[in-house]
């Protein structure tokens, strides 16, 4: 993906996700506005009809202005212009705020003309747990006689209760909000390592070419001359030296070739094969390098041509080949065939080596990865084969999967 798509699909992510946390929370304040206005409502209703009750059974009539005002959220004051008692009156504001569903505590205190102040009635709790509060102070109201006041002083958590299922959301976009920033910022520093090795694998391998040439040159040069083929010993040290460079070359060329194919995609050059064919090369090849080898072949099927690239399809069974000795027996037996399963081929390569531990079996194809050898405790390669023949069959549009058999060794089954 190139970095300015990477990073415009990254912002349009943050923005997408403040945006709807944004709204979430602006959604919170609405709601928590109509809590407040409903709460308000409950409140003047279940007012108005202990005022009612306070003029049932009176000579006086309810007056026709709104004897109930709003002095602050938490606040009301009622005008009754009637005389009545503090027990009735609670008795009454019991009554009506339980039949609204207002279920929250309040308390409450009644002006007297004798003491012209204000005295404390009652402190109401739903949990029954009554007590006083006669520090709270109520303030006297001018032009008024016979009234009340009425405070909720838990109004704000009354109203907060009710929001949970908002507050929990909001809460939940948040902490999703901060794993997606923190997951783009290790992301991004994943990419930022990422590249950085790419470099350090592209230099290191470029810079080892050269010298290897010039060894390579200069070894073949070498083995030419008279003096070094009369001596037995210094033409075995000279030649190897000559396959350890070109081991080492291939390696390279391997590296250089994974890495062009993470950045750039490769264009197969795709034509009809006989894979019987291609497969008998590739046992041919590997032959001449490993003499001690048992190889068994299958593949008597009429129709077995196939749509494929000729040289990565080759190299790809080489690798498989290549890993099969490496991870083999003393003496390695394989065992490949061709066989139809409805309108595709599938190839089948099986050894009988130490096989693969189950729990690294997901993890063969991944780039870099390396199964220790368990015969001499070593790890060959640079993990790449696998990975190469993973790339191969991803590009073909094939389905590769590699199991441990039931008595020795691993199967590699590629339907093409």
């Amino acid at each position: 993906m190139k970095p300015n798509k990477f990073n415009l699909i990254i912002l349009l992510g943050l923005l997408a996700t403040v945006g709807i946390l944004v709204a979430q929370l602006l959604w919170t304040r609405q709601a928590f506005t109509l809590e407040e206005k409903k709460f308000s409502q409950k409140a003047q209703i279940a007012l108005l009809e202990v005022v009612k009750q306070l003029y049932n059974g009176t000579n006086h009539e309810i007056p026709i202005e709104n004897p109930i005002k709003k002095i602050a959220n938490d606040y009301y004051v009622v005008n009754i212009e009637n005389d009545f008692e503090a027990q009735l009156l609670e008795f009454y504001l019991k009554k009506e705020f339980k039949k609204v569903n207002l279920m929250t505590d309040f308390e409450y205190a009644m002006y007297r003309c004798e003491s012209d102040e204000m005295v404390y009635g009652n402190y109401i709790s739903i949990n029954d747990k009554t007590f006083k509060k006669s520090s709270v102070y109520f303030p006297k109201h001018q032009n008024l006689v016979y009234y009340f006041s009425i405070r909720f002083p838990s109004e704000t958590t009354y109203l907060f209760s009710s929001l949970k299922f908002w507050f929990v959301l909001t809460l939940a976009l948040i902490l999703v909000l901060a794993i997606y920033v923190y997951s783009i910022y290790t992301l991004v520093q994943q990419k930022k390592y990422a590249e950085l090795q790419r470099d350090f694998i592209n230099n290191m391998t470029h810079e080892f070419k050269t010298p290897l040439a010039s060894i390579l040159i200069a070894s073949n040069y070498l083995k030419q001359q008279n003096s070094i083929q009369i001596d037995q010993k210094l033409e075995k040290y000279v030649q190897i030296i000559i396959n350890q460079s070109k081991k080492l070359n291939h390696h390279i060329e391997k590296i250089l070739t994974v890495e062009k194919w993470d950045n750039i995609t490769m264009v197969l050059d795709k034509k009809s094969l006989n894979l019987n064919d291609v497969v008998e090369n590739v046992i041919e090849n590997i032959k001449l390098q490993n003499s001690n080898i048992a190889v068994k072949f299958e593949g008597n099927i009429v129709e077995n041509r196939i749509l494929a690239d000729e040289f990565h399809l080759s190299n790809m069974i080489f690798n498989l080949l290549e890993n099969a000795i490496k991870y083999g027996d003393v003496k390695p037996e394989i065992q490949i065939s061709i066989v139809r399963i409805d309108h595709h081929l599938k190839l089948e390569i099986t050894d009988n080596g130490v096989g693969i531990p189950e729990k690294k079996l997901a993890f063969v194809f991944d780039k870099f990865y390396r199964v220790q050898n368990s015969n001499n405790n070593e790890t060959h390669g640079f993990g790449l084969g696998l990975y190469y023949v993973s790339k191969v069959c991803e590009l073909h549009h094939w389905k590769i999967q590699i199991k441990n058999n039931i008595n020795k060794g691993i199967s590699v089954s590629i339907l093409m």
